[in-house]
């Protein structure tokens, strides 16, 4: 991509410092890598984003960067943006449970949000490696398409601990089991079908049970033990932050939603993430890999709305310096926008969208301007050199979130970026047919938002594009995915 006509002084800072980075193939030497061991330090949690699912490209920078911190910066736990309760299974898988082919009938229901392969590694890896990598799951039951993987194991619990109390968590399994879908695509506009009294009973048995849980804690662990007490709350609170989301998308789109109501998912990971690191070894260090918006430390705004908290606020909040967050972007190529559509597994499609030329102002547009290819950059120092220096060049205020861009000081969000020159789709999407690779024609981008913007959808979600008109809907990817 050729570089703008106008002086970008942050490519020049970019042009100075990012670091070249040699291979994508996850299999190639790690050498290259190198230089991320002095970036990242000593930090607990390294969380990895993508400024879009199914790219191709930001899935094997994942598994490259995933193999180098195992190998030879001692990480032993990759977290993913992926459901508490059902990572549990995944983590046996890992460990060697079962067969290899069992984790194809493992991921059967779920969204191919690039899990496969990191767990594929992880199995060949632990079979021989004095320091096995453990799964984690850290998400809200199915990304928010059903509360049943999260209540089946609370249910099974109480079978066992408490029995008086099942017929609570059946009542809640009774209601969720006429909403639940594939994902939050599905299961939220089934959610607000719901009559009131649904809803409200819901909600209510919810809450009394995570009050009796946290209430008898010593004589549930006294009739168990207390890791099967801190698993089955977790599930059952990840059941909690997913109804209280339902609620809170359905004002949103009323018109009526409170200021960053939609923030109970992230809220929820971010907590994952520390129980994780309290549950696993001490000297635990996390891969953690989710969407950019889930990891950057500062709020999600769209059009002057504050829409959300990230993880990444949370976990900077408690952790400081210990979590480290590296955004992964590109300047051309494609990216995946989720159209709804009703008729599919999941609720929506994905479409290849040509990507446009960076805007002026966002990060794109000073690799661009920098012209480099595969590289990283350290944020951090130039979060430094502009707090010594006045005069030193402000850093890009916006970064692309899908096909549009997030507005927020990028050298606060994150800590470094990664940036790949293209990017490219995934085109083995299982459950996603509708698939389409074409040009962002002027009448196929007005058609496209037109249609959009009558779906009253979130930024990044299925049916929308981040929205840069004023509809204060725009939250951040996949809250419904």
């Amino acid at each position: 991509m050729p570089a703008s006509p106008h002086h970008n002084p942050f490519a020049d800072w970019l042009r100075a410092h990012a670091v070249p980075l040699t291979h994508l193939d996850p299999e190639a030497p790690l050498d290259d890598l190198e230089p991320l061991r002095a970036v990242i330090g000593d930090a607990r949690v390294v969380a990895i984003g993508e400024n879009s699912h199914f790219i191709d490209e930001f899935a094997l920078m994942r598994e490259r960067i995933l193999r180098f911190l195992a190998e030879r910066c001692g990480f032993t736990v990759l977290a993913f943006e992926y459901g508490f309760s059902e990572g549990i299974p995944l983590d046996a898988w890992a460990q060697g449970e079962g067969t290899d082919d069992d984790l194809s009938a493992h991921l059967a229901a779920a969204i191919p949000v690039g899990v496969d392969a990191p767990l594929r590694w992880m199995r060949r890896h632990n079979g021989t490696a004095s320091s096995p990598v453990r799964f984690a799951g850290i998400d809200i039951p199915a990304a928010g398409g059903s509360l049943l993987p999260a209540l089946a194991p609370v249910a099974d619990y109480l079978r066992q601990i408490d029995s008086e109390t099942l017929s609570m968590v059946q009542t809640a399994i009774r209601i969720a089991e006429t909403f639940a879908g594939g994902s939050g695509a599905v299961a939220a506009p089934a959610w607000a079908r719901l009559a009131t009294a649904e809803q409200d009973t819901l909600s209510a048995v919810l809450a009394r049970l995570v009050i009796r849980f946290r209430s008898v804690e010593p004589l549930y662990v006294s009739r168990g033990d207390q890791r099967s007490y801190d698993v089955a709350l977790r599930c059952l609170e990840g059941a909690c932050h997913a109804d209280y989301s339902f609620r809170a998308m359905a004002d949103l789109f009323a018109g009526k939603g409170l200021a960053a109501d939609t923030s109970s998912r992230d809220v929820y990971m971010a907590g994952s993430v520390l129980w994780h690191l309290e549950h696993f070894e001490p000297g635990t260090r996390i891969v953690l890999a989710a969407h950019n918006a889930h990891i950057q430390k500062t709020p999600i705004s769209f059009s002057g709305h504050l829409t959300g908290l990230p993880m990444g606020q949370h976990l900077h909040r408690t952790l400081g310096d210990d979590y480290f967050a590296l955004g992964l972007t590109s300047t051309t190529g494609h990216t995946a926008e989720m159209p709804r559509d009703e008729n599919t597994p999941f609720g929506f499609t994905v479409d290849a969208t040509a990507l446009e030329p960076p805007e002026p102002g966002s990060i794109e547009a000073a690799f661009a301007d920098a012209e480099l290819g595969l590289s990283i950059a350290d944020l951090r120092q130039a979060h430094s050199d502009a707090h010594d220096n006045a005069g030193h060049a402000p850093g890009p205020d916006r970064i692309r979130i899908q096909s549009a861009y997030l507005h927020t000081p990028i050298l606060e969000a994150f800590d470094a970026i990664l940036h790949t020159p293209t990017s490219t789709v995934a085109d083995n999407l299982k459950g996603l047919s509708g698939l389409r690779k074409q040009p962002l024609t002027e009448d196929r981008r007005h058609d496209d938002q037109r249609h959009k913007d009558s779906q009253r959808l979130p930024a990044g979600e299925p049916g929308s594009r981040a929205v840069r008109d004023g509809d204060g809907g725009a939250t951040h990817p996949c809250d419904q995915r």
